[in-house]
C-alpha cells in the first residue's frame, strides 16, 4: 500500500469513528458516487475486472443505505427510497454486465439528487439527533 493509499485508509476510518448517522449517510452517498466514478474509469480503460470490483462495491453500499432505512418514522418516503436503491442496484448489475456508462451515469444522478436532498436537511437533522440525547 502506498502512502496516498495509506493515508486515505486512515483519514476514511477516522471519518466514520467521528460521524454522527446523517453524516454516515452522506459518507455512503460519497462512497459510492466515488466506485461509480472509478468503474466508470475503469470502464473506459478496458480493465473490465477493476471495473466489476468497483460496481460490486457501489452495490453493496447501497445495500448499505437499504439497510439504514427505518419504516416507521420514514413511512412512505422510505419506501419509496426503497424501491429506488433496488432500482439503483439493478441498474448497476446491467452496466456491470453490458459495460453501459450511460447506466452508470444514470445511478451516479440519481445518487446525487438524493444525496442533495440528504445534505439540505443536515441541519434540522443534527438538530433532532441533539435533542434526542
Amino acid at each position: 500500500m502506498n502512502g496516498l493509499q495509506a493515508y486515505q485508509r486512515v483519514n476514511t476510518q477516522t471519518s466514520v469513528t467521528d460521524a454522527d448517522p446523517h453524516k454516515l449517510i452522506q459518507l455512503l452517498y460519497n462512497g459510492a458516487l466515488e466506485r461509480i466514478n472509478m468503474a466508470k474509469a475503469r470502464m473506459q480503460a478496458k480493465d473490465y475486472e477493476g471495473k466489476g470490483r468497483l460496481v460490486s462495491k457501489a452495490i453493496e453500499i447501497i445495500g448499505g443505505l437499504r439497510g439504514f432505512l427505518d419504516f416507521e418514522k420514514g413511512g412512505d418516503l422510505a419506501v419509496r427510497l426503497e424501491s429506488l436503491y433496488d432500482y439503483m442496484e439493478r441498474t448497476l448489475f446491467e452496466a456491470n454486465a453490458k459495460n453501459d456508462v450511460a447506466k452508470l451515469d444514470e445511478v451516479a444522478d440519481l445518487l446525487r439528487s438524493v444525496k442533495d436532498g440528504w445534505d439540505g436537511i443536515r441541519e434540522e437533522a443534527t438538530a433532532l439527533q441533539q435533542q434526542a440525547v
